[in-house]
């Protein structure tokens, strides 16, 4: 079900996936995409394929400056409507991700799971989850995990129709984008 929902909506939104590519080259430069490994099924990696929503704004030093800084109205519009995900329809295609699922996050998190946290990866990661469209970054590191790992332990089709209908709540709310923080989610350091 997955590869069929996202050949279809690849297809129908390849006019829109064309235009925000075309507004990130003139507004942010080139690449369009943002393509970082990230562990999927079982903690494998594999290239995550998003639109690009930040600048390559450095410092005086040459190091890139702050997220906050580099992050401006368009790539906070193309986050705050999940607009930079849309690419990720393509790693469901592939296989390498479900529509639903535990969000994939980064590789260096792998050693710091605890047993119990780590079960996240017993399934496809998502484009979307239970912790996406329970309160997204807004959660902390341990409500986004027990999330994962409950979804682990109950998923099912109902319960997918339940949160990819959620998602789409979500997204017109635009809530929960950013943690306390303000950019995106603080990142996650182990259990202590």
């Amino acid at each position: 079900m997955d590869i069929a929902v996202a050949a279809v909506f690849l297809c129908v939104l390849c006019p829109v996936l064309a235009v925000v590519a075309g507004i990130i080259a003139v507004r942010l430069g080139r690449p369009v995409l943002f393509i970082q490994q990230r562990p999927g099924l079982g903690g494998r990696p594999f290239r995550m394929i998003k639109f690009r929503t930040m600048s390559e704004a450095r410092g005086p030093d040459g190091r890139l400056l702050p997220d906050e800084q580099r992050l401006g109205r368009l790539g906070r519009l193309l986050r705050s409507t999940s607009i930079d995900e849309l690419p990720e329809l393509i790693n469901v295609l592939k296989g390498e991700m479900s529509l639903v699922g535990p969000r994939p996050l980064l590789m260096q998190y792998l050693p710091l799971y605890s047993d119990e946290q780590a079960r996240r990866h017993e399934v496809r990661p998502g484009i979307t989850g239970l912790a996406q469209v329970t309160g997204r970054n807004a959660l902390s590191w341990n409500e986004k995990f027990a999330l994962d790992v409950w979804y682990v332990d109950h998923r099912s089709l109902w319960l997918d129709l339940k949160i990819l209908g959620a998602t789409a709540l979500s997204v017109v709310r635009r809530r929960g984008i950013d943690d306390a923080g303000g950019v995106g989610q603080s990142l996650f350091r182990g259990n202590r």
